[in-house]
């Protein structure tokens, strides 16, 4: 019996679960995935747990309950890849072989990495909300507040949902003003971009958002540490931003095994080819999700569009065939603006984030980098599609994993050249 082995089971390893499971011939494969954690979260649910609007039963499931029968989950942490032998060594010395090995360990924040982040003022004045116990410590420090200098900060690119910080702010405004609060609070936002978003047509659009929303901006900003004595951020260029919260997304990385087992770039993601998601250098390796460096937001949106691709490449790799798929970069999610409305952006290598309607061309009814209650009901809808539909590998009604360039307004020269590579 051959073996397929798949390590992470979080969004993009749980669909390729499913996937997989549905497709291969159970006599003659195995598959295994292996983790070291029993509880799959909700990631995106974590952005709503510090403003009480969802609770950890919303966003906490058991893994083993969305892997299918026939697959092994083994429970355990892994030490490192050893490709050259196609093994994978967990950390208590077992040895798995594979015959295929689809890497899905994803990315995580690590605020050690700045000078200071960690320190006296970590889970006190300093919160992130990248993880579960972070959004927990953060709501904590939310329902104290009575008002002060509260700093939203990004340290560096690329970061798991980039949107995220920017939702934050636009949720913190209305959290803010619902409380009473907002007068008394000044919003800082810190990005180490030159403007509010990575696109320049959705920076335009969201800059001018965070400018009614009076949050100021502060560009260019490259933290070089945090002063826990001074209450505040510095720059390499000895800019200052002090704060009486700071919530901030530390730089993300990829597994520390990654790098232990020497296929990692200096963030510990995998290089791999952005069309078919095969590690580069390694034919029966593939890589998914958060996992990968390639060029496109680290999102639940892209692994599930992935998935539709890497199961294909897959299937066509254990036939000996060439591989048929080609992932296009697509990425898709919702932004939420505050009372009660919300953006939707929808894009891919080819093309940034344009306005227009989705997902029918004349009649939407979701608006494209436009501001829409419906556009906010999507978002707290997909919390279903997620545990329903998505984990289990299952199409979602009228989005494909090609992006359809119908329903959007597309300024002359922004449709790039298809890239290579």
């Amino acid at each position: 019996m051959k073996e397929l082995l798949i390590l992470g089971a979080g969004t993009a390893g749980t669909i390729m679960a499913n996937k997989l499971a549905r497709r291969l011939p159970g006599d003659a494969w195995r598959v295994r995935v292996v983790d070291e954690a029993a509880e799959h979260f909700y990631q995106p649910g974590f952005l709503f747990l510090p403003f009480g609007l969802y609770t950890e039963r919303d966003v906490v499931r058991p893994k083993r309950r969305f892997l299918p029968r026939g697959v092994e989950f083994v429970q355990a942490a892994v030490d490192r890849i050893e490709p050259e032998r196609n093994r994978v060594r967990l950390a208590s010395g077992v040895e798995l072989p594979y015959d295929l090995l689809i890497i899905a360990t994803g990315t995580r924040p690590v605020p050690e990495q700045v000078e200071g982040m960690a320190d006296g003022d970590w889970r006190r004045r300093v919160h992130e909300f990248y993880t579960f116990e972070g959004a927990q410590a953060l709501a904590a420090a939310l329902r104290d507040w009575r008002g002060g200098r509260l700093v939203v900060h990004v340290s560096e690119m690329p970061i798991k949902c980039p949107v995220a910080p920017l939702e934050f702010a636009f949720l913190a405004d209305w959290w803010l003003t619902e409380k009473g609060l907002r007068d008394k609070t000044e919003l800082v936002y810190v990005t180490p971009l030159s403007g509010a978003f990575t696109k320049p047509i959705a920076s335009q659009v969201l800059s001018g958002l965070l400018e009614r929303k009076r949050i100021r901006v502060v560009s260019d900003f490259a933290v070089a540490r945090v002063d826990n004595d001074r209450h505040a951020l510095v720059s390499w260029d000895e800019r200052e931003v002090p704060y009486d919260l700071l919530v901030t997304v530390p730089p993300n990385l990829g597994a520390a095994m990654i790098e232990r087992s020497g296929l990692g770039d200096e963030m510990n993601y995998v290089p791999t080819d952005r069309h078919t998601l095969q590690a580069r250098g390694h034919e029966n390796i593939f890589v998914i999700g958060d996992a990968t460096d390639v060029p496109t937001s680290k999102a639940g949106s892209v692994a599930h569009f992935e998935a539709e691709v890497l199961t294909e490449n897959v299937l066509a790799r254990i036939r000996g065939e060439p591989l048929p798929e080609r992932f296009d970069g697509h990425a898709n999610c919702f932004i939420e603006s505050g009372f009660g409305k919300g953006f939707l952006l929808d894009f891919n290598y080819r093309l940034e984030p344009v306005p227009g309607r989705f997902p029918f061309p004349k009649i939407g009814p979701l608006a494209l980098l436009g501001e829409s209650r419906l556009n906010h009901w999507g978002k707290l809808a997909f919390k279903w599609v997620y545990w329903h539909l998505l984990l289990r590998g299952w199409p979602i009604p009228f989005v494909d994993h090609q992006m359809s360039l119908a329903g959007k307004q597309i300024p002359a020269g922004a449709l790039k050249a298809e890239a290579v590579g």
